[in-house]
């Protein structure tokens, strides 16, 4: 682990949309130093080379090779998380990379696998876990104050018409991005009900279909009921064929009390008729061009990254942890693309 009083040295591997929010996280921190960024479209590496003051790469591996990096930010296409995330391991460096870990299981636990052999750290962004609405929720969960969950919902209906698509060299297809709405919009609904509920999964029932898209063959609307071991019951519901993002909402029935809550906003009403609510805060960071519903809270996760890098506390969402997330959300695409034949 790198000492405390020097800051880490960071590198961003794909500098397209998302990035932004790793960029400007970085640019805020005390803990980390962008030195380097990569991107294969060589203007929009040197573009945010030239914003940062930093060098400029169009080969990761030339990156990884020639600088001397504390931690490394995945920006890429979902099925070059795990490859890139391996290099890095190869070259002694820390990995944090954007959801999904993968586009399938064996290529996500292998990761896993060799982060914990180099004995480095792999963090997976799920930055709704950071919301102020979910983060009290959860503790409202773990104190025991809602009881056990009895069952659970979560409904997402935002949109993404062909446009969106044909904007992308890799969304939209099975082999680079791995499906359409369940693996990019619905994995975060989908990742806060299965860390709230933190019990293994015990079946999966789901259908999928492609119902408003002919740009594309992957889904656009996915539901089913996901049981766990524990005894909860889930069901969701999600597609990309509304006309506008709205709020995603999720439920929780629980033995002594009732929860209502989304990005933004979280409501629980106990049995003892007492209430608990959490807002979004109004002085949150601003990322340039960043998208509503990316959130706001990355910089938390990737303060919390740097932390452990730094030794100071243990990782909070390591790849082991959101393992847990991937196989659920690998074994829906497993019963849910039957469907679509």
């Amino acid at each position: 682990m790198v000492g405390r009083m020097k800051k880490l040295r960071v590198g961003v591997i794909g500098c397209g949309r998302i990035s932004v929010m790793h960029l400007t996280s970085i640019a805020l921190l005390e803990d980390a130093e962008l030195v380097a960024c990569c991107d294969i479209k060589k203007e929009r590496a040197e573009a945010v080379a030239e914003k940062y003051g930093v060098r400029a790469y169009v080969s990761y591996e030339d990156m990884l090779d020639r600088e001397q990096l504390d931690a490394v930010h995945i920006c890429l296409p979902h099925y070059l998380h795990s490859k890139v995330a391996c290099y890095a391991f190869e070259k002694g460096v820390n990995v944090l990379t954007e959801k999904p870990m993968d586009i399938d299981l064996a290529s996500a636990e292998n990761a896993v696998k060799t982060a914990k052999e180099k004995n480095l750290l792999f963090g997976v962004i799920f930055q709704c876990r950071y919301n102020n609405s979910a983060q009290l929720v959860k503790r409202a969960v773990e104190s025991g104050k809602l009881g056990n969950i009895i069952t659970a919902r979560s409904t997402l209906t935002w949109t993404r018409p062909d446009s969106y698509y044909a904007e992308s060299d890799w969304k939209g297809t099975w082999d680079k991005e791995g499906g359409g709405v369940v693996i990019d919009q619905a994995i975060h609904s989908i990742d806060l009900v299965n860390w709230l509920v933190d019990s293994e999964v015990e079946s999966v029932s789901c259908s999928m279909a492609n119902r408003g898209h002919k740009a594309v063959d992957v889904e656009d609307s996915a539901e089913g009921l996901i049981t766990y071991k524990n005894g909860v019951k889930y069901g969701f519901y999600c597609m990309n064929n509304y006309g506008c993002d709205e709020p995603i909402e999720i439920r929780l029935y629980c033995e002594k009390g009732k929860v209502v809550f989304g990005y933004d906003d979280a409501y629980i009403t106990y049995n003892d008729g007492t209430h608990e609510e959490a807002h979004q805060d109004e002085n949150t960071t601003d990322y340039e061009n960043g998208k509503d519903y990316w959130g706001v809270w990355h910089i938390r996760q990737i303060a919390q990254f740097y932390k452990a890098c730094l030794g100071l506390e243990p990782l909070d969402i390591s790849g082991e942890r959101a393992l847990s997330t991937h196989r659920l959300i690998m074994e829906i695409y497993n019963q849910g693309k039957a469907s679509m034949k």
